[in-house]
């Protein structure tokens, strides 16, 4: 007999940068199953305009995943005001895309700071609440970069490799542990988030949508799947790239364009979301603004 797919109503979701795009989506199909919803970000000012429009059992706490004390005053705010936390969606993050040998130190630290630390920093924090209680769901939001690795936006497929690989592991330690708490990762393509603006399209696929990546989350929490892969299609593009020699799976990547994705972005679209990313790590100073990637006259 086939499992029944989990029930989510009444359970207390945290969610990482969350006043916006895919965070916010997560939130909105979550309180559409019934959930509670605690909504971190570090623009607090977005966050409660988010909860107050998506109303429901939604609530606004500042965040910045880069600060343990940050982090730890956000899940401790939603646990006072939604109850313990049954799902926590580290889903900040920020990619600031160029060219490799071009980018400064602290545009590659704000990644890896917030990409990385902060979800290795929210696991450990959401796991010290939920071992003793022997139930839990953490959710890793990364990017189909963080198996292909993108050319153009190295150091962000990097921290994106980063995110899969703790997971993987994290998942056998639980096991090993005898915990039962679910561990899942999701590898979207192309979103239409600001993040996401003004990025080439490689051919045979479509932008998402935030509420697609929301909607295999929300399958992800009932039916306790490990790899989330956006659109499913993408997971047959990924094996059959593992299957074929180098050079052939490198062809096809540069046939279907996918090596431009991020090459070929639009300077003009992105200026604003490069300009708040930059901004998104208090600790660090605004970085300059990075050369973009000029096109080559092949392919």
């Amino acid at each position: 007999m086939a499992k029944q797919p989990r029930i989510l109503a009444g359970e207390t979701a945290a969610i990482t940068g969350a006043a916006r795009g895919i965070g916010r989506a997560t939130a909105e199909a979550f309180i559409g199953q019934g959930m509670r919803v605690a909504i971190g970000d570090l623009d607090v000012d977005a966050a409660r305009q988010t909860a107050s429009e998506l109303g429901g059992s939604a609530v606004a706490l500042p965040l910045d995943v880069t600060e343990r004390e940050s982090f730890a005053a956000f899940l401790d705010g939603a646990e006072e005001q939604l109850g313990p936390i049954d799902v926590l969606v580290n889903n900040a993050g920020i990619m600031q895309i160029g060219r490799f040998i071009d980018e400064d130190d602290l545009t590659a630290r704000r990644m890896v700071d917030i990409n990385i630390h902060g979800v290795i920093l929210g696991t450990k924090l959401a796991l010290d609440r939920m071992i003793p209680r022997d139930s839990g769901h953490i959710v890793n939001v990364a990017s189909q970069a963080g198996k292909f690795g993108t050319p153009g936006g190295a150091t962000y497929s990097a921290t994106k490799h980063a995110v899969v690989g703790l997971t993987e592991a994290l998942r056998g330690e639980l096991r090993l542990m005898g915990a039962h708490i679910d561990v899942t990762y999701v590898m979207p393509y192309i979103v239409n988030t600001e993040l996401g603006s003004g990025l080439g399209e490689a051919r045979g696929l479509h932008n998402l949508e935030p509420s697609e990546v929301a909607d295999s989350i929300v399958d992800a929490l009932q039916n306790r799947v490990v790899d989330v892969w956006v659109p499913k299609s993408a997971k047959r593009t990924n094996v059959l790239g593992v299957l074929l020699p180098r050079r052939l799976s490198e062809g096809m990547a540069r046939a279907m364009k996918a090596d431009r994705v991020l090459v070929g972005a639009d300077e003009n679209m992105r200026r604003n979301y490069e300009l708040r990313a930059s901004r998104s790590e208090p600790g660090l100073e605004q970085a300059p603004d990075q050369p973009q990637i000029p096109l080559s006259t092949g392919d």
